[in-house]
């Protein structure tokens, strides 16, 4: 141990990052006895110190209170501050959200490692404890699992030490400064430290202890790190173990190791009794073995039991284990000797009340969220996680690209251009050290897990000298593994640092340029389809390079869940705030909401996509029977029912289930006999298969994938005229049109319908208008859509009624209504109503392309009926969300909501709610009273039912901001351009999916009453 006085200027020495700080090591359990390590009980040999702390929060190190450490300086006044969580959400400061950019920018002309003076928020931590029984006597260390960004620490008055890295765990000795009974431990902690400029990742800038604090000890004789070499042989199927051991404290007599499979059977056994420097190598034959995969994570216990010089065993330690090889064969990644896809997604920790000090309950939500919608694999962007984490994706089934934390995009690109002119650390070798320690850091306490396949350099620090030798050391230290790093696509000279090709938000158009030119490297997409607000739009475009080329291996999904946090309004009313929302500036404002998990932990409508384009298992039914693609490298079937639905006009008439068996990597075609289909109407097959048994992440019966077949039995049937008669009033001002309980009103004056009613209910509250304009989406914003199309905002709220025609023929009477737009005089929109004498309408709206204007938002109808009439019964492309460029995931079907549930949770309203494939929506009160909207199965629309028109939710910023409800908006339109999703700062949505000016547009549907 090292006696130094501690210095503030540490925080600017990027030489001083740890002081007496132990070296990392294996994250290991160990016990006392075999039967404890057995049961993975909860360690004894720890002592939680979570809780309550006594703290004072100084805004700049000079305000603090430089003596609070000392044994007889009375902190009984302070404030209380619950440890493990952030100070920014505990009353003091204030948290802020930056993206790029370092949170001083504008505020402080530094350059690193130089860190503001007149804002380094210090946290003064308190903690008073008595060693526990069990450790008396014993030595007693100091656990921090995670503080951000640097902190010192004392124990009774005594410098004990310091560290930076807010992501790994420090741990120090505190034996020597131990008292008997009751001792002070002090803990300062900076916000602002050398090691910030490393931490520039895309995320929430907090400070404080945000992980686990714990203190333990260890036996006379202690596993102090093990590091598990669980391999395959060529033909992937016996398994070889390794265990390298590192023992501390006395010397031992021997080491012996049993490994146990699934079922507790004993697979091998070793045993070790000489140690040179305490360390020594065991070997063990596991023979004919079960490979660990995603799809099959099969895991083995490893116990290894310690003995001390006179026989007795004074440590157990048990050690999950999997067995499987990662490689590069031919240029392309193979997990044990198959080649892998991820279908992965990056996520950050995060919770909305606790910011990243996330809990166990909120890691086995994620877990599980990710299992049951199909992800394979998780990028811990940008740092490592709490170990839980690991443990969860071992047990679960998650391939993990482990990334260590640095991040300096804030020194290198600036707005989007690269300017590296004061990159670090780049090539400079005074910061070698800094960063090598964190790859150490992460190495050390995570090599055991079996999920880590790929060891990542870091995030967004463009590339160098320094971080090449961070990729050498993993390397070297770990062969099992690959390394991964995109910043070498920003400089080339330094591309030996990944294994492989990683890219960001790299269109599909230029990954298949990549990947045809004959490249060195396989590739994946390190963060792609930036799910910001309504977004994941066009992602099959990616999803369908995955059979085209076998150099495409997938990618992660920017990001998880939206890290927005709660915060009350000036009423006192909760809401999810982001960048901005609490004065923080700079601030990048709502970037922060790009998940497609929100923020409250319930899955957003974009999930529905992801699941259904991340299935392994692909069901293509026709007529005659279902196409089955399974695209698993090592699981068959055997674990699903197949089920098959048949549905008639959206209701089942049909239903079978059975037990199928295709083996990985192959296919088949199952035959079925469905009843006789020659009722007229439409068909839908639906084809799903369900989990035969409940797993950890999933009930019996969850459907892991799904496909289906739409087709139309034509009816002979010739359409009888409506009898009856209509009563057709022409007035000076309004042209009336009634039967025998209804009444429909035109207004030549307003331009446009202006009544229903039906039986005395009148359901139109504003009338319909003619609507080429949505609310703006995140990406909408992103690549201008306001400024290059924002004249047809204004179109849709102003238009010139140029003609009203009436034609009245065969019982039915049309009134067309012609309309020019303020954008063009060449603009001609029409909108045609046709009376039927049983009072329901046919609508039909005419859009004539012009040459010269931009492209369409969307051409619709929109007008809105009392806010009543708020439930809906959809036949329609669903049940959540769709567009046209995000409706793989969505099956033709009957569902139900209200009009509410319509207004997604995107932190910033925009646009949400659409339905495509829209082939009936009704629309009604609580009574069963209201409206149906229809159309043609081979000419349906698109819906959009929400309380809110697109100009309220153009207008607002927060959802507290939109109106209080008094209406039900229906939207029908004939086409919405898609939402997008390649990034939110440029990428238009593709040209399939747009809707240019110069071409025709028609649609037509019907309203009936209920």
């Amino acid at each position: 141990m090292t006696t130094m006085k501690p210095n503030v200027s540490w925080l600017t020495d990027v030489s001083v990052f740890a002081v007496n700080r132990l070296p990392a090591h294996s994250d290991h359990r160990y016990y006392e006895t075999l039967e404890e390590a057995e049961k993975e009980a909860p360690m004894a040999l720890r002592h939680s110190l979570n809780g309550s702390w006594k703290f004072a929060y100084s805004v700049k190190p000079a305000d603090r209170p430089a003596l609070f450490h000392e044994a007889d300086y009375d902190c009984n006044g302070w404030s209380s501050i619950e440890v493990p969580g952030h100070i920014q959400l505990q009353g003091f400061g204030k948290p802020q959200y930056v993206n790029t950019m370092y949170p001083w920018d504008g505020h402080n002309e530094i350059r690193p490692p130089a860190i503001p003076e007149d804002h380094n928020p210090v946290g003064s931590y308190v903690k008073y404890f008595s060693v526990p029984g069990n450790m008396q006597g014993k030595p007693v260390y100091l656990s921090f699992q995670g503080v951000e960004s640097a902190f010192y620490l004392w124990l009774n008055g005594q410098f004990v030490g310091y560290s930076e890295d807010s992501f790994t765990p420090s741990a120090f000795d505190l034996t020597p400064f131990l008292v008997e009974g009751e001792n002070k431990l002090a803990v300062e902690v900076y916000q602002r430290s050398t090691g910030s400029w490393l931490e520039d990742q895309d995320f929430w800038r907090f400070s404080g202890i945000f992980r686990d604090v714990y203190l333990y000890t260890v036996p006379s004789v202690h596993v102090s790190d093990l590091f598990v070499h669980a391999e395959l042989d060529q033909a992937y199927k016996n398994g070889q173990l390794r265990v390298d051991l590192k023992l501390a404290g006395e010397q031992p007599s021997s080491v012996t190791m049993t490994l146990k499979d699934a079922d507790g059977q004993v697979v091998a056994t070793g045993k070790a009794e000489s140690f040179e420097d305490g360390k020594t190598v065991v070997s063990m034959d596991a023979g004919h073995v079960t490979p660990w995969s995603a799809e099959k994570p099969y895991l083995y216990m490893l116990y290894i039991s310690v003995f001390d010089s006179e026989g007795n065993l004074v440590e157990a330690v048990p050690q999950r284990v999997g067995f499987r090889n990662f490689e590069m064969i031919d240029k392309v990644m193979h997990l044990n000797g198959k080649r892998i896809v991820f279908k992965g997604v990056n996520r950050h920790e995060f919770n909305s009340r606790r910011g990243r000090s996330i809990t166990k309950e909120d890691m086995l939500w994620d877990i599980a969220t990710l299992k049951r919608n199909n992800l394979n694999a998780v990028r811990t962007s940008h740092y490592p996680n709490q170990s839980l984490w690991y443990e969860l994706c071992d047990i679960y089934g998650v391939y993990v690209i482990d990334e260590m934390n640095l991040e300096t995009h804030g020194s290198w690109q600036k707005m989007g251009a690269v300017e590296p002119s004061w990159n670090i650390p780049e090539n400079k070798p005074e910061w070698q050290p800094i960063v090598m320690d964190r790859a150490i850091s992460m190495v050390e306490r995570d090599k055991n897990h079996p999920s880590i396949l790929i060891w990542s350099v870091g995030n967004e620090a463009y590339a160098g000298e320094v971080l090449l030798n961070v990729s050498h050391y993993f390397r070297e230290t770990d062969p099992s593994r690959l390394v991964h790093y995109e910043g070498v696509f920003h400089n080339r000279t330094y591309d030996a640092t990944s294994d492989m090709e990683s890219r960001m938000y790299a269109k599909p158009a230029d990954i298949e340029e990549y990947l045809n030119a004959d490249p060195q490297k396989p590739y994946i997409s390190c963060e792609y389809m930036h799910a910001m607000g309504n977004s994941v739009g066009g992602m099959h475009k990616y999803t369908e390079l995955e059979q085209k080329y076998p150099m495409y291996q997938g990618g992660f999904i920017w990001d998880y869940i939206d890290q927005v946090i709660v915060k009350k309004d000036r009423y006192g009313k909760e809401f999810l705030a982001f960048g901005g929302d609490f004065d923080d500036r700079a601030t990048d404002y709502n970037f922060c909401t790009n998940g497609i998990v929100f923020a409250d932990r319930k899955e957003s409508p974009k999930m529905q996509e992801v699941k259904f384009l991340y299935q392994n298992i692909k069901l293509i039914p026709d007529r005659s029977g279902v196409k089955i693609i399974n695209e698993n490298l090592f699981e068959g079937t055997d674990a699903y029912d197949l089920v098959i639905a048949l549905h008639l006009e959206g209701k089942e008439v049909f239903r079978s289930s059975q037990s199928i068996a295709v083996d990985a990597q192959s296919e088949a075609y199952v035959e079925l006999k469905l009843p006789i289909t020659d009722e007229p109407g439409e068909y839908v097959i639906h084809a799903s298969l369900h989990l035969k048994e409940g797993t950890l992440w999933a009930n019996a019966g969850h459907e892991t994938s799904f496909g289906q077949y739409v087709f139309v039995t034509e009816s002979n049937h010739v359409e009888v005229q409506q009898e009856g008669s209509l009563r057709v009033v022409q007035g000076d001002v309004n042209i009336g049109v009634h039967g025998r309980d209804f009444s429909i009103m035109f207004s030549k004056q307003a331009g446009t319908l202006i009544s229903v009613n039906y039986a005395g209910r009148e359901m139109i509250a504003i009338p319909p208008a003619p609507l080429f304009w949505r609310a703006t989406t995140d990406n909408d914003k992103g690549f201008a859509l306001g400024f290059d199309s924002g004249a047809w905002f204004a179109a849709s709220l102003t238009r010139k009624c140029t003609s009203v025609q009436l034609v009245e023929e065969a019982g039915n009477a049309t009134v067309t209504f012609d309309y020019r737009l303020s954008i063009s005089a060449d603009v001609q929109v029409s909108v045609a109503y046709t009376v039927k004498p049983d009072g329901s309408l046919n609508v039909k709206s005419r859009y004539a392309g012009v040459e010269g204007l931009p492209k369409l938002p969307i051409f619709a109808l929109s007008f809105k009926v009392p806010a009543d009439y708020c439930h809906l019964d959809w036949y329609a492309m669903g049940p959540e969300e769709n567009y046209i460029d995000r409706a793989f995931g969505a099956r033709l079907g009957e569902f139900q909501n209200d009009a509410a549930d319509n207004v997604s949770g995107y932190v910033v309203p925009q646009e949400s709610g659409n339905r495509t494939g829209v082939r009936r929506v009704s629309v009604s009160n609580d009574y069963g009273q209201g409206i149906r909207i229809t159309a043609p199965a081979n000419q349906p629309v698109e819906c959009n039912i929400s309380p809110y028109t697109a100009f309220e939710l153009e207008s607002a910023y927060h959802h507290y901001e939109l109106p209080n409800v008094h209406y039900t908006v229906i939207t029908v339109a004939g086409r919405q351009m898609g939402v997008g999703g390649d990034d939110s700062w440029g990428a238009p949505v593709h040209d399939e999916y747009l809707i240019p000016a110069n071409q025709e547009l028609t649609f037509e549907f019907n309203i009936q009453r209920l």
